[in-house]
């Protein structure tokens, strides 16, 4: 593949604001760490378990919260 991967929460974003959802209340809903919050903030990765758990919390499927980008290479 030549590319970059990018994950893209934004999804997820407005699903809480849908949902009147914070950053606080995803962590302790979900019972994911702070810091994993922080992550999807910055369209870090985490792990599929801690998306699972935001997608039991929310009641939604992962495509609802996560997006993968495939940015193409410039060569």
């Amino acid at each position: 593949m030549d590319g970059n991967i990018i994950l893209n929460y934004n999804k997820l974003w407005k699903l809480m604001i849908d949902k009147n959802i914070n950053k606080t209340q995803l962590h302790e809903k979900a019972r994911i760490s702070t810091n994993a919050v922080a992550k999807m903030s910055r369209n870090e990765t985490v792990s599929l378990e801690k998306l699972a758990k935001v997608c039991y919390a929310l009641d939604c499927g992962i495509g609802d919260v996560v997006e993968i980008v495939i940015e193409e290479r410039r060569k």
